[in-house]
């Protein structure tokens, strides 16, 4: 039984938890890798000849199907093209162009935006630090049916030969997939 004098005690630790609660669920943004080295900047990374390999999984968590990309990106000033040539592990190819575009801005933000025939709409985010994220849709094609797809990607620059990427893709906010590949910069 709560007493008179417990009550202020209950309701103080219960909005102490609420508020605990809320800050465990405060959304990580690039700003949070500010300081941390080296610097990712899209036009220089993604310039160049590059490969990557990467897994996805379904939602259980099990690998579904693994993959080998060759790219080459090249930029001339603030606008920048990346082709990936994607080798999937039951044999399947695929092209994706992205047309990238670094935004103007003053600070540490550096913005940037950009799309590829199966983006529905633009891609958008920005990168501080060592961490990049953006999100976009995409257009997904699965068992003769195509599928939009929201892609929420984060990018965490190691050094300067070795980039990670970890995506969550959702349909309706629920979780369906995710993706980890591993960026190589010879």
């Amino acid at each position: 039984m709560i007493t008179a004098w417990h009550k202020p005690l209950h309701l103080a630790a219960g909005a102490l938890l609420s508020a605990g609660l809320l800050a465990g669920c405060a959304s990580v943004t690039p700003a949070d890798y500010r300081g941390e080295k080296p610097e990712l900047a899209l036009e220089q990374y993604f310039n160049g000849p590059l490969s990557a390999d990467g897994l996805v999984f379904n939602r259980s968590g099990k690998v579904v199907k693994r993959f080998h990309v060759d790219m080459i990106g090249a930029w001339k000033g603030d606008e920048g093209t990346l082709t990936e040539h994607f080798l999937y592990s039951d044999g399947t190819r695929s092209e994706r162009v992205w047309h990238l575009r670094r935004l103007p801005g003053d600070g540490p933000q550096r913005r940037y935006e950009g799309g590829a025939g199966d983006v529905v709409g633009t891609a958008a985010g920005y990168a501080e630090g060592n961490a990049f994220h953006w999100s976009y849709t995409l257009a997904l094609p699965v068992g003769g049916r195509t599928y939009d797809m929201h892609m929420d990607d984060w990018m965490y620059l190691m050094n300067d030969h070795v980039l990670l990427n970890r995506t969550q893709m959702s349909k309706f906010g629920i979780r369906v997939a995710s993706i980890f590949i591993a960026f190589h910069k010879p």
